[in-house]
């Protein structure tokens, strides 16, 4: 742990109860445990967890930059990062932002080095250490989406399916395990989020689920790596749940669900709520006839023994790629009338849901892209589509916009495209304004039906045998949304040229901020969404901004990353892995 003088710990911000160490010289030592971490929206001068805290809300209480003042930021200084090499061509894939703990941050790359960095001096930034768990290029694929921090540790899982933890005070590993492994036809399973800590436990995700595999969430002791507990989203047979996979072919060994985005945690009720995957393959619905239960779906698992409290399935029997990966945010609210502890999600399938975390129990939905036609609408009492027949084993929907095996010279245009509204991205949800924020794709697409083969009556897909599918994007533009939480409404759209890819955050001071691929940083007034503020790096950005404080000036960072090349818009721009931090003149 870093020592740190009294006076390094002084902050003009809220006062908060942290653990401490006393060192033999009387200096003090913070550590990152589990009550600072419940209560991190208490310490706005930090980012504690990716998402802002285990609320996922991402929503600062600084209010230095403000809407006033906004036009004067300016890059303070820039720091370049590893990782580039062997990279591909959508680049580093460096999904991240920083974490920021009194004065220092923490962060990493696409191949998984962890880096430690001194961000007190106001000019520049000092690397502490670095540590490299030496992934090897070969065979695997570089892409992160953070690191977590738990009292003297740095958490990571790396592409390569190890879970390591890192001593923060001098960057040496202290564990390392290997966690995400092959299934039985030799598909790999890979993380794609980054771990959270919740109660001594490091949650870990497979999110390979287009791959061919099962998505799963597993849980490792924070002291020793040792796997606790694993649960899968595609249950085996004779599990609750099998029976919704009524193909004869063993699909559910293949079946998808990955997860692609960090879970949720509520203390109250000790529940880590998070979203899973479309099923695989994504997009014949006859290849696994029935709703392909846990696909699809909010989940929510009890942190101590992994068991499944609740579900609730957006899209049965999915052929769009609707995964519902994207974060799940937790607040309470007032909606007609009644207190409720409410679960919201801006769905990858167009609808903006509302239900209770303490049950999965659906309260609201709306739409909130511009184009949607796949179904009608929602229930209004079991928040499912309205086509949805439970008596049917392969869902209809809109049959305009379902292209099915009989559809095989026909291109079905279906809305919103197969990236959403908002995927994977970071949401933000303003608890003062009740307004929620997404940014992701308008847009839609078309395709063809296509069957795809089974390899065996044992499972796998035999894709020399299956059909290929055309598709096509008509339709493809970027948006940030500002939805109101109460009135389930949309209060205001900013589009852009290019999909936006990488997320928000929301602030006190009246502000909205984000990031594009074709290198612009932005700011718009966090009502109106009127543009107050941008500046352009010279790199594509997919990682979204922080925010935090250290003594009284507040700043904002973001970390560059590669770009997303398909489907039809992107930029010529070089791909980087540099660190860039704003604050005002």
């Amino acid at each position: 742990m870093h020592k740190h003088s009294p006076a390094m710990t002084l902050f003009a911000c809220a006062l908060v109860v942290v653990a401490t160490t006393i060192t033999l010289d009387g200096q003090y030592s913070l550590t990152v445990n589990k009550d600072r971490l419940i209560n991190a929206q208490n310490e706005p001068q930090n980012w504690l967890i990716m998402n802002g805290d285990y609320t996922s809300t991402r929503y600062s209480k600084l209010t230095q930059i403000n809407r006033d003042n906004v036009g004067d930021l300016r890059m303070v200084w820039a720091l370049a990062l590893g990782g580039m090499q062997d990279t591909g061509r959508n680049g580093p894939e460096s999904e991240v932002n920083p974490l920021i703990d009194n004065g220092f941050m923490y962060t990493t790359d696409g191949w998984g080095t962890v880096y430690k960095i001194d961000a007190r001096n106001p000019d520049y930034g000092d690397f502490v250490w670095i540590a490299d768990p030496g992934v090897d290029h070969e065979g695997n694929s570089s892409r992160s989406r953070g690191i977590a921090l738990w009292e003297d540790k740095v958490l990571a899982n790396l592409p390569d399916g190890r879970v390591i933890a890192i001593d923060r005070d001098n960057g040496e590993i202290v564990w390392d395990v290997e966690i995400a492994g092959t299934n039985e036809f030799g598909r790999r399973e890979r993380f794609l989020t980054a771990p959270l800590v919740v109660d001594g436990k490091v949650i870990v995700h497979n999110g390979a689920g287009d791959g061919g595999t099962r998505g799963w969430v597993a849980a490792l002791d924070v002291e020793t790596g040792d796997e606790l507990w694993r649960w899968y989203a595609v249950p085996e047979p004779g599990q609750p749940g099998s029976e919704t996979w009524k193909d004869d072919h063993n699909a559910w060994k293949t079946g998808g669900g990955g997860i692609w985005q960090t879970g949720s945690y509520d203390p109250e009720t000790n529940l880590y709520i998070f979203g899973t995957g479309n099923p695989w393959p994504g997009y014949d619905a006859e290849f696994r006839p029935g709703d392909n239960l846990y696909t699809n779906c909010a989940i929510a698992l009890d942190v101590t023994t992994g068991e499944l409290a609740w579900y609730f399935q957006y899209t049965p029997n999915d052929s769009w790629d609707y995964d519902e990966v994207g974060v799940h945010m937790l607040y309470d609210i007032e909606i007609d009338g009644r207190m409720r502890k409410a679960v919201a999600h801006f769905g990858r399938n167009g609808f903006f849901y509302t239900l209770d975390r303490t049950d999965g129990s659906f309260i609201k939905g709306e739409k909130y892209v511009n184009d949607l036609n796949w179904t009608a609408g929602l229930n209004s009492v079991t928040g499912m589509p309205l086509e949805y027949d439970p008596n049917l084993d392969v869902q209809i929907y809109n049959p305009e916009a379902r292209a099915l095996r009989a559809d095989r010279d026909e291109m079905k245009r279906t809305c919103p495209t197969w990236h959403g509204g908002v995927a994977h991205q970071p949401m933000a949800y303003n608890p003062v304004k009740q307004i929620a924020y997404g940014v992701g794709t308008e847009g839609c697409f078309s395709q063809t039906g296509a069957a795809m083969a089974p390899a065996s009556p044992d499972g796998d897909v035999d894709r020399s045998a299956s059909q290929r599918r055309r598709t096509d994007s008509d339709l493809y533009y970027g948006a940030l949304t500002a939805f109101d939480a109460v009135g389930h409404e949309v209060l205001g759209k900013a589009v852009t040229d290019i999909e936006i890819r990488s997320g928000v955050i929301s602030t006190a001071g009246g502000l909205v901020f984000t990031a594009l691929q074709d290198g612009w940083v932005v700011a718009y007034n966090d009502e109106t969404l009127e543009e107050l503020w941008r500046f352009n790096v010279g790199t594509p950005l997919k990682g979204a901004p922080v925010t935090y404080s250290i003594g009284p000036r507040q700043y904002l960072a973001v970390q560059s990353s590669g770009r997303h090349l398909h489907p039809v818009k992107y930029d010529n721009l070089e791909t980087s892995s540099y660190l860039f931090v704003f604050a005002l003149d």
